[in-house]
Formats: C-alpha cells, structure tokens, sequence
C-alpha cells in the first residue's frame, strides 16, 4: 500500500429537508452576501430557489444570484460570477444543482479570491489558488461527486478545452444532501449519473498500487451499489432508498476514499473530457460509457489478476483460470450490456463523434503528443487514438 494523505473535510448534512438548514448554517460562517449559483430552470420550476431566498432573508443574509450553467460548465459563466461577486462584495458562494453547477461556483470563488491570477491559469495548471471564498452546495444531481472532491472541471467554449485541476481549495465548506431533491431527475440523466459515480471508482480500482484489499472492498461496494441504486432510480424515480444511497455513493466515490493507497490518473475521464470539450452536447456519463469498454479491452493484458478479480468480484464471473482472457472479457461484455439495459451508447459515433475529429481528439488529450496517461499500461498519442478509433 502506498503512502496516503486522506481529506474529507467538507462537512454532509445528508437526509430529508436538509436544505432548510442552508441558512442558518450559512450565518454560522460569519458570512454577510451570498452569490446563488445555479443551472437551468428545474431548480427554479420546484421552487427550491425561492425556498432558499426566504431561508438566506430569514438569517438577515443579503444574496445575488446567476442561474444558466451548462451541462459542462463554461469559462464564460465563471468570469461572469467573478465579475458579479466583486461588483456586489459576496463573501461566500451557494451552488444549488450538480457537478456543472458546483465546478462553476468552486472556480468563481476561486476566481475572486486570487484576483491577480486569470482564473483559466487554474485550469490550464499555469497556476494554483492560494484562497477561496467559503462556498457550499445543495446537490440536486447526484453523480459528480463534486460536493465533497478537490477537483474542477471548466470547459473554455473559446479553445474547445475541458481542463480539470485539484486544489484543496476546490472543498466544499459544507454539503446539503436530501435525496427527495433528486426525484424529479429523469432516467437519462439518471443513468448518466449513475456512470459517472461508478467510473469514478471504477478507473480508481484500476490505477496502479498493491496490497489494498481494504480500499478494494470499499470501491467494490461502491461499484455494485451504485449499479443498483441507478436502476432502482430509473425504474421507480421517488425509491428514496435507491436515490439514498445513489447520492452517498457520489460523495464517497470521488471524495479519495476508493483510492487510499494506490496512485491516481482518471484516464477515462480524460479521454472524455475532450468529446465533451469538442462537443459540448456530450453528457460526460454518456461519453464515460461510450468510451470504458473500448479503453477496457485495450489495457486489460497489463494486470491480468487486476482485471480477474474485477471480473469475479464485481460481475461474479466464474473464472477460467487456464484462459483468464476469456473471463475478463466476459466481465467487460456484463458492463457493455449494463450500459446498454440503461439506455447508455457504448460507442462513440451514438454521440454524434465523427471519425475526421479523432486525430485532434487524440492529440488535445496527450497534449499534442507532449504527455502520456499513467496506468498499468501507459497511454501515448498512438494508443489514444488506438482507443477512440476502437470506440467508434
């Protein structure tokens, strides 16, 4: 097992009617302004923005608000919070939504506090923040995991660039988590999440590192149970146990608890992260589940007894010890048809990708050749590309 740091320092505040504590804990910061961060017009619709107006105005708390992320958030919408929350002196920053609208109100908090530093920088790594604001969600998608992780995802429209960065600055101060907000998120969404929540411990799982049976039993757990509870989500919408557990399995998935002990890359997410980029229609889950078995099938040769307890213990592959190949395969065939059962694409042209666009999908990825993914097995420009041409 190899050394580790672990923090979780974003406090949950999990279960029903959660979200009528926003404003009082808000006051307990010492805060006096909140910018109001949020996506489209759901959250609006419900009446949970209101609800949460008349919280914030309870406490004597002043707000502004900026509503309209996109499902990747954009570099645009940053600059525009940055902007709005200089204007009106905002102190601390609220995302209602999901991980697009957390991203945006982490990098906008961010953006404020450095107020030498261009705020792409963060992005791009050219620069790390050295404050924030305090900041804090009410999550109504669960899927990125975003509420209690260090990382942040912006897609600059401009240059067609989806850049993550991790920061211990990226936590959330705190995290409001009720279920009952998730029910009205429809199944393509939900099975979006559900991938998105699985990969993040799935890609985990298979980042180099021995001897972590403990850190495997959680992420199996995780795995399987998120694999479940999105079904039961999408087959029965308001199944609070299934969007219970659905929702802590985001947290837990994506806050460094799979991982304890063995390195990290998402090499997945980043081969995403440019079908996104390049086509912002792109749901990231929907692009994850496009992509996974292609990438699957190309690395698996690297750690054979990876890939055969992954197999045994997650899709309960009997194995054939004299030919491993065939089991782990037979493994990666049960995730494909689990895609498919929710009416996720396993392949990339289902998203609309088109064949002319892989050599530059595979070159922004390896960062025109310049970086190679980590892994078992290490990914350069030609095995990227390998890998979109497999998945398309």
């Amino acid at each position: 097992m190899d050394n580790f740091i672990y923090e979780t320092p974003t406090k949950v505040y999990f279960g029903r009617e959660t979200e009528n504590m926003v404003g009082k804990l808000i006051k307990e910061t010492g805060a006096k302004k909140v910018l109001i961060h949020y996506g489209g017009s759901s959250a609006i619709k419900s009446g949970l923005i209101d609800r949460v107006k008349k919280l914030l105005e309870e406490e004597s708390l002043e707000y502004v608000e900026l509503g309209g992320v996109l499902a990747n958030p954009e570099l645009s919408m940053v600059r525009k919070g940055i902007e709005i929350c200089k204007e009106n002196n905002v102190d601390f920053v609220l995302a209602i939504g999901g991980g697009s609208v957390l991203d945006s109100a982490k990098d906008i908090a961010n953006g404020v506090a450095n107020p030498d530093v261009d705020v792409w920088d963060f992005s791009t790594q050219k620069a790390s923040p050295k404050a924030s604001l305090k900041k804090a969600a009410i999550l109504t998608i669960s899927a990125a995991g975003s509420e209690m992780s260090n990382s942040c995802v912006i897609t600059n429209s401009e240059t067609k660039e989806k850049r993550g960065y991790g920061s211990s600055f990226n936590r959330m101060d705190f995290a409001i988590e009720n279920p009952e907000l998730t029910y009205t998120v429809n199944a393509y969404q939900t099975a979006c999440g559900a991938v998105d929540i699985a990969m993040h411990t799935i890609e985990r799982f298979f980042c180099p590192g021995e001897d972590t049976y403990l850190t495997d039993a959680v992420a199996i757990a995780v795995i399987k149970s998120v694999m479940k509870a999105g079904v039961d989500s999408i087959n029965d919408p308001e199944d609070y146990t299934a969007r219970a557990n659905m929702m802590w399995a985001s947290s837990l998935a994506h806050n460094g608890l799979t991982q304890c002990g063995r390195s990290f890359q998402l090499v997945v997410h980043q081969l995403e992260h440019e079908l996104s980029g390049m086509y912002p229609s792109i749901a990231h889950g929907a692009g994850l589940a496009a992509l996974w078995c292609s990438w699957a099938r190309y690395v698996y040769s690297a750690n054979i007894p990876r890939w055969l307890q992954f197999a045994h213990e997650v899709h309960n592959v009997d194995i054939d010890y004299e030919h491993p190949e065939v089991s782990i395969l037979e493994a990666i065939d049960r995730q494909e048809n689990y895609y498919r059962s929710i009416n996720m694409p396993t392949r990339i042209s289902e998203l609309g990708v088109k064949e002319e666009d892989l050599e530059t999908l595979a070159l922004g990825c390896t960062r025109n050749r310049s970086r190679v993914l980590s892994g078992y097995r290490k990914l350069d420009y030609e095995d990227v590309l390998a890998i979109y041409k497999m998945a398309l």
